[in-house]
């Protein structure tokens, strides 16, 4: 049984002569545990498809299931749940917030969760220490380094303990190095259990994915 389920997605913008799809009809399944890259040129579609399955861009027609529930089906609301309980967000810019320490980033996505601030502090200090940063938490972030914001960010997509991640570029703005590290990080996040789903342009970083989505022109052109 396949854990999250997308049935030809497709996503147009604008009407008449102007409409431009940018998602043409994508199908694929992908398995509890899976680290799936996708890749494509500029303009392929690969972040419009990310958001379609990060619950925050509705497509034009098709359906995403998710653990056996539909996505799209369900209002606002329940979608906004659904994105706090199931998924956890990397994205090509750290979006750190300057004024707040390392461990107060961290625990911007448990604002909304149930819990006192002890038990939410405590998550924040272990989704820390997973990322080797819990001697920074007091740190604000232009006191560390731009791998160090990188692994702050992954730190806060995971606090939450979602059982998907999905991460648009995470390695778009680093050197080599930090490249690695952090691909090696969200490895580990896969081993133990993480399904992982990224976007990338590197071909460097999609080899430590299991399997390879290639999207061109909005079409899925590619599933190994």
């Amino acid at each position: 049984m396949s854990y999250i389920v997308a049935e030809d997605l497709i996503k147009q913008y604008g009407n008449g002569h102007a409409t431009v799809t940018a998602v043409a009809g994508i199908s694929f399944n992908i398995n509890e545990g899976e680290f799936v890259s996708i890749m494509g040129e500029s303009g392929a579609g690969k972040s419009t498809l990310l958001g379609m399955m990060g619950a925050m861009n509705a497509p034009s027609s098709g359906r995403l299931i998710v653990d056996d529930i539909d996505v799209y089906s369900l209002g606002q609301e329940q979608r906004a749940d659904f994105r706090r309980e199931f998924l956890g967000f990397i994205f090509q810019s750290f979006h750190l917030v300057p004024y707040l320490t390392v461990i107060e980033n961290v625990m911007l996505p448990l604002a909304v969760v149930k819990a006192g601030k002890k038990k939410k502090w405590i998550m924040a200090e272990e989704a820390l220490d997973q990322v080797g940063l819990l001697d920074k938490a007091r740190r604000l972030p232009n006191q560390i380094s731009g791998g160090e914001k990188e692994r702050v960010a992954v730190a806060r997509s995971i606090v939450n303990e979602p059982p998907v991640l999905l991460a648009d570029e995470p390695t778009g703005n680093l050197d080599t190095k930090t490249t690695g590290e952090i691909m090696k990080l969200l490895r580990r996040l896969n081993e133990e259990g993480m399904t992982i789903i990224m976007v990338t342009h590197s071909s460097d970083c999609a080899g430590y994915a299991q399997r390879l989505l290639k999207v061109s022109d909005g079409k899925l052109i590619g599933d190994n």
